[in-house]
């Protein structure tokens, strides 16, 4: 075997194992599409019952730092993949020795730091937004006057769904912004403000066999700083959606990434494209590809590490993807019981998809919603009649 973490000629066959490092939602999803293929899965996360645990073969309850407990996860399983970034590097470096995991640790380096993928995006040859790191308030103020306000100061390492950032609107901003976010103990990065016109993201999959294939542009719409919905295929120019398509497909090879990748982008008014953040791993802008795409992001993830052919990723219909919140998970459970006269939108099939998780807290990402429909337009009045979002803002 070469230097690199996978193997080109090695095939997990369904019968195998796959273990998953992370127990939440992605894994639920990963092992519910991969159990259909006749894959085996066991978890590892440190919540009892977690929502990967309820649908695996086996759940290993332990903390992510704990090696006994991943090399037990290496012991059970043929081929290892995570759910999330932030792998403890000890136990990355222990399953990478005594296990197959052909995602490997560069990518996850690269990932777990925003300085480090920025770098590895403009190597790649795909532009990212003007940014520089920050080791002074000196630094900060210097920076902010020559990108001009607004503009985002983030933390390096772990920022996710908003946090870890401020948007700096003026100078005087600086001190507060610096002496808040340097408590993480972590490298600062000050990035120039993108006047993006929207949100877009594309998942790449790449298997060590070195095939590669992109699925449809989502158009992502946030609410404070969380995905709300995704639009399929996104309301831009087909120039740019094969543009968008091909950056991402670019970033894959360049970045030897197996699996999964997404890639999410700013889209400017004059058809600019800006990569904003990658996600080696499946997404949220994601979701809707499990009933409207040949082949969803998870059946492709499963097929990229086990080295299968991969999937057709191509669009089987329009499709909004909603996401379903703690404070949404009530007026969603009033909707499913009622008749379909009641709730129906011609035009619109709703798929509920729910996680399994304890407890429903405010902002919490509980399920979602795919909503197949001949238009985006369509999917908006579903949203609105069903009055299960009309507290997001809340």
């Amino acid at each position: 075997m070469s230097s690199k973490a996978y193997d080109a000629s090695k095939v997990i066959a369904p019968g195998g194992t796959i273990g998953v490092l992370g127990g939440g939602q992605l894994g639920r999803m990963l092992a519910l599409a991969g159990r259909a293929m006749g894959y085996r899965f066991v978890t590892l996360d440190p919540t009892p019952d977690s929502p990967c645990g309820q649908v695996a073969d086996r759940q290993i309850t332990a903390a992510y730092h704990d090696v006994d407990a991943a090399r037990q996860l290496a012991d059970l399983a043929d081929v290892i993949t995570y759910e999330f970034e932030n792998v403890d590097a000890d136990v990355t470096k222990l399953l990478m020795s005594e296990s197959y995991v052909p995602q490997g640790s560069q990518l996850l380096y690269t990932t777990q730091h925003r300085l480090r993928e920025k770098r590895a995006i403009e190597a790649a040859g795909v532009k990212v937004a003007p940014y520089a790191e920050i080791g002074s308030a000196e630094e900060l103020r210097a920076a902010v006057e020559r990108f001009g306000t607004p503009c985002v100061l983030k933390t390096a390492t772990g920022g996710y769904d908003g946090k870890g950032q401020w948007v700096i609107r003026s100078l005087d901003e600086v001190p507060e912004a610096y002496e808040t976010l340097s408590r993480a103990k972590t490298e600062l990065v000050l990035e120039q403000f993108i006047h993006f016109d929207k949100e877009i993201s594309v998942i790449a999959a790449r298997s060590p066999r070195g095939e590669v294939k992109a699925f449809p542009v989502a158009e992502n719409v946030h609410v404070n700083n969380i995905l709300h919905l995704s639009i399929v295929p996104a309301r831009a120019a087909d120039a740019v959606l094969a543009e968008a398509e091909r950056m991402a497909v670019r970033i894959a090879e360049e970045l030897d990434v197996i699996g999964l990748i997404a890639v999410e982008m700013f889209l400017t008014k004059d058809g600019e494209l800006y990569v904003n953040e990658l996600a080696p791993r499946p997404h949220n802008s994601g979701h809707y590809t499990m009933e409207a795409c040949k082949t969803s992001q998870f059946e492709q993830h499963v097929r990229a590490i086990c080295n299968l052919p991969l999937g057709d990723p191509a669009l089987l219909t329009p499709v909004v993807m909603v996401n379903v919140l703690g404070e949404h998970v009530e007026p969603l459970l009033e909707w499913i019981v009622k008749t379909e006269s009641e709730t129906a939108v011609e035009g619109v099939t709703a798929k509920v998809h729910l996680y399994g998780k304890a407890e429903a807290k405010t902002g919490r990402k509980m399920g979602h919603v795919n909503l197949l429909t001949g238009s985006a337009e369509t999917a908006m009045r579903w949203i609105t009649a069903s009055n299960i979002w009309e507290t997001k803002n809340r």
